[in-house]
């Protein structure tokens, strides 16, 4: 069974949301999930678990949030060296270039980049359904 972490940030709730339907589907497929905003984690946790979702909505010139997860990413990026990620996240404008840059910046950091999922806004049903199967990936 691997053990999960999601770590997220959300400013409008939606990336709460799919942060949920992900939690929810990696515990459904057998996954022992745990699943903390990041001003609840702590980045020594990150050794102690076999998978790393961590999720953002993107900001200004589609950027990850700046207050609490880039802080928070600049920090872990030493420790994701091998390390299985998974990177999630809402955006309003722009096509998900946030997503494709922090992605880039995780196999920078030497991690295996296992899954992405981004929603528009609000997470449709489109967008809940592919949440659910990035959930199942963690697993």
């Amino acid at each position: 069974m691997a053990k999960v972490l999601i770590v997220y940030v959300t400013t409008t709730g939606n990336t709460e949301k799919m942060a949920g339907i992900i939690s929810e589907s990696a515990k459904a497929a057998g996954a022992d999930v745990t699943c903390k905003t990041v001003g609840e984690a702590s980045v020594s946790e990150l050794a102690g678990y076999d998978v790393v979702a961590l999720g953002s909505p993107a900001m200004g010139a589609e950027v990850i949030e700046e207050a609490e997860m880039e802080p928070f990413f600049t920090d872990a990026a030493k420790s994701l060296s091998g390390k299985k990620v998974a990177l999630f996240g809402s955006y309003d404008w722009g096509d998900g270039e946030w997503l494709r840059t922090w992605e880039d910046r995780c196999k920078d950091a030497g991690a295996n980049v296992i899954a992405t999922v981004k929603a528009h806004l609000e997470p449709d049903s489109d967008a809940e359904a592919e949440c659910k199967e990035f959930g199942a990936k963690l697993a």
